[in-house]
């Protein structure tokens, strides 16, 4: 037995060698696509964009959470729900659900080794689908974030005119009230709603007309996004941290810039540091508050135990996960600054001062000889109203009316209330109105667009390489095909986004933003944390991270796992079913072009529809596995083929704890384990803490982590030493008859 024990580890560890051979010959930077062909290359090679590189990997995950979550979401959000009560929300969120939910997901990646499809099978075979529903929210969210960058690349693309297009009130032909709503809103936001969008008076008007500008821009994101990933462009550390420390540089030049702006301290920076218990006790503002948490951070993507499972061993997750946070809600502030700044500027030079602004610039223009007598404003319209002074306006000549209004000041006459602007083009209008304020601002707006198009890019790259690296993995046929896998995502997030530039298209983001992508997400990561917490329990968890992984796990965390992050999560989504299905219809906001300004208006029931069709897409896999496992199980031509085998051969029924605290399959076996299997294999009976054949690996990969084999998912992991154990024994030694004898008569 001696020889046939040596003779197995041979042949067991002879593929293994020949894997890092493999490996290492086909170690291709220029093919990126063919590393998803085999096994051999999948455990030891991976893509540009997920090298196993410990600093490179906290950095997309960094990137990722302060990408258009932070500098976007989080300030219109801010801005609707009160200032300084959100932001007190968000971090008691941040702290009770991000942190530790995000903790969670990094050591799940770093223990298993797998992604997040097979890690989810391994874990809890009957919610296996939950992997499945982590890649179909990523569907959701690279949708409608491909219309932002789309936005930003338009933005990007005025920015090489001068003056910036959006500093002005547009020279129009014939003028009628639309041309003089930039008297009647911001020139910024006239740009974004009527040149951007051209969007229409609500979601049902217009949805069948793409506005060209966008389609355009929305077929180079995709096109970028496709040429990137086939060709393998690497995303070196410097890049990211180039773009991570530009990204807050710019904000940083912004928020000194409007710090001193007239007014801006006093109308709104105050009111972002200020608490009220009215919103406090408001639910919606908790539930979009816990939904941008999730968001912000990728849980429930998948993303970060893709990326976890590339990870170096004994990592300190905690600190990281932290440090990913605090990065994202610094950020995230950074970015409030600015546009609540902007906002107070608004409020500040509105109304009756910017009659007097503009008075005073039209009375130097004449003077100047740019504009004719004629123009000269009545002497006490500063003192009127300011429908007095409109009205006056349009009695001018045509061609005197439409210079007049092309060289007004960038103000409203009519704004009077400091909520200017709720949508979600908030941050856009805001940050093009802080870009107009520094000299030389084509260059400001070029440098500013160009940051936000690349980090909306990055966000959708990680995204996608987190959709397209588990289904190669899983999927017989990607597998056989790995560019095939690119093509169907790229082909079909275009044509899907492209509802997303018709002229309601911000108004179906918002849908997506504000109801669906959130309440699918709180959906996902409460199936992820009741099935680790409750379902494999949190006691095994910790059991096998410590075999595995040599530490422990925090057990503050575990404790949150279980009785805090759990029922604040359930009550998140109590409150997104009640605001979608019982209480009041929810609302978004459009543009009204007649009174040229926002309006909130209630979703009807066929985008309400959609909510609910699109999110149960979203978690049918969730259901469907659950319904096969049953369906496989209850078959008596299965449970007849599995019963012969077994009845043919006998069965060595030894108790142990194994049945209880199943050895991961990623155990390493070390030279002092390996004189322990010896010995098993000469004793009457194995020890308890005895090592599946499946589990041994060699000391050369026990020692180099980068190198590792992905277990199979379809194993049982609740095996002791039985005849399963004698099967794979006898694949390599062939004495499995002689072996079960042995067993019975207590032999050798």
């Amino acid at each position: 037995m001696d020889q046939s024990f040596e003779d197995f580890l041979e042949l067991k560890n002879k593929p293994v060698e020949e894997e890092h051979t493999a490996s290492k010959k086909s170690d291709n930077p220029t093919s990126v696509s063919r590393g998803f062909r085999t096994r051999e290359v999948r455990v030891t090679k991976i893509p540009n964009h997920f090298q196993a590189k410990k600093t490179e990997n906290i950095l997309i995950l960094v990137a990722f959470s302060i990408g258009l979550g932070s500098t976007w979401r989080f300030p219109y959000l801010c801005h609707q729900n009160g200032g300084g009560s959100f932001l007190l929300m968000y971090f008691i969120l941040l702290l009770l659900l991000g942190i530790p939910l995000m903790y969670m997901e990094m050591v799940i990646g770093q223990w298993l080794r797998m992604d997040n499809i097979q890690a989810w099978k391994y874990l809890v075979p009957w919610l296996s689908g939950v992997g499945y529903s982590n890649i179909l929210a990523c569907v959701l969210v690279v949708l409608y974030n491909s219309a932002l960058v789309s936005w930003s690349l338009f933005y990007l693309g005025q920015s090489f005119d001068y003056p910036l297009p959006w500093q002005n009130c547009p020279l129009v032909e014939n003028l009628s009230m639309v041309g003089n709503t930039c008297l009647w809103s911001e020139p910024h936001q006239y740009f974004w709603y009527h040149t951007l969008l051209q969007a229409s008076n609500q979601m049902e008007e217009g949805i069948e007309v793409l506005v060209l500008n966008v389609t355009l821009c929305l077929f180079a994101t995709w096109i970028f996004l496709y040429v990137t990933m086939v060709t393998g462009i690497k995303i070196s550390v410097l890049m990211m941290i180039f773009s991570i420390l530009f990204s807050n540089v710019l904000l940083l030049c912004f928020f000194i810039r409007t710090l001193f702006l007239n007014g801006s301290v006093r109308a709104s920076l105050w009111r972002l540091v200020t608490i009220e218990l009215s919103i406090l006790a408001s639910l919606d503002a908790w539930r979009q508050a816990g939904g941008h948490v999730l968001y912000s951070l990728g849980l429930g993507m998948g993303t970060i135990i893709t990326f976890s499972t590339y990870q170096p061993r004994g990592e300190n997750y905690i600190k990281w996960a932290s440090f990913v946070a605090m990065v994202n809600l610094a950020t995230s502030l950074l970015s409030s600054f600015v546009i609540f700044l902007v906002m107070g500027f608004w409020t500040t030079t509105s109304g009756t001062m910017c009659i007097k602004r503009s008075v005073s610039n039209l009375i130097n223009l004449i003077a100047n000889g740019v504009l004719p007598k004629a123009a000269w404003p009545p002497g006490d319209i500063i003192h009127k109203p300011p429908l007095e002074y409109l009205a006056w306006i349009n009695q001018l000549p045509n061609n005197l009316k439409s210079q007049v209004i092309h060289q007004t000041l960038p103000c409203s006459i009519l704004m009077q209330k400091e909520k200017i602007m709720e949508g979600p083009g908030l941050s856009y209008v805001a940050f093009s109105q802080a870009i107009s304020l520094f000299p030389g601002s084509s260059f400001w707006a070029i440098i500013f667009f160009m940051s936000l198009a690349i980090m909306g890019l990055g966000t959708m790259l990680t995204l996608l390489e987190g959709i397209v690296l588990p289904l190669q993995k899983s999927i017989s046929t990607f597998a056989k095909h790995p560019n095939l896998v690119q093509v169907l995502v790229c082909l079909g997030g275009f044509l899907g986004s492209l509802v997303f530039s018709s002229r309601p298209g911000s108004y179906v983001v918002f849908l997506f933003d504000d109801l669906l992508v959130p309440m699918v997400l709180i959906i996902i990561v409460v199936i992820q944390n009741l099935s680790l917490a409750w379902l494999y329990g949190i006691k095994r968890f910790r059991a096998e991270v410590f075999g595995q992984l040599g530490g422990l796990v925090w057990s503050p965390f575990t404790f949150l796992w279980s009785y805090v992050t759990l029922p604040t999560l359930l009550v998140l989504l109590t409150i997104y079913f009640l605001n979608l299905y019982y209480s009041g219809s929810p609302y978004y906001v459009s543009w009204n072009d007649s009174m040229s300004h926002e309006v909130k208006q209630p979703y009807k029931k066929i985008p309400l529809g959609w909510v609910t069709f699109l999110s149960v897409l979203a978690l049918l896999p969730i259901l469907v596995h659950p319904l096969q496992h049953w369906w496989y199980l209850d078959d008596p031509n299965i449970c007849e083929t599995l019963e012969k085998p077994l009845s043919s051969k006998k069965t060595v029924t030894v108790p142990n704890r194994v049945t209880q605290w199943p050895v991961h399959p990623m155990r390493k076996l070390t030279l002092r384990n390996q004189e322990k299997s010896k010995a098993l294999f000469q004793s009457k009976s194995p020890p308890e803490n005895f090592l599946h054949p499946q589990t041994l690996i060699t000391k050369k990969d026990s020692e180099n982590y980068s190198t590792f084999s992905l277990p199979d998912a379809t194993l049982p992991s609740q095996v002791g030493f039985s005849t399963l154990a004698i099967h794979e024994v006898s694949k390599y030694t062939g004495h499995s008859e002689s072996f079960l004898d042995s067993q019975n008569t207590g032999k050798k």
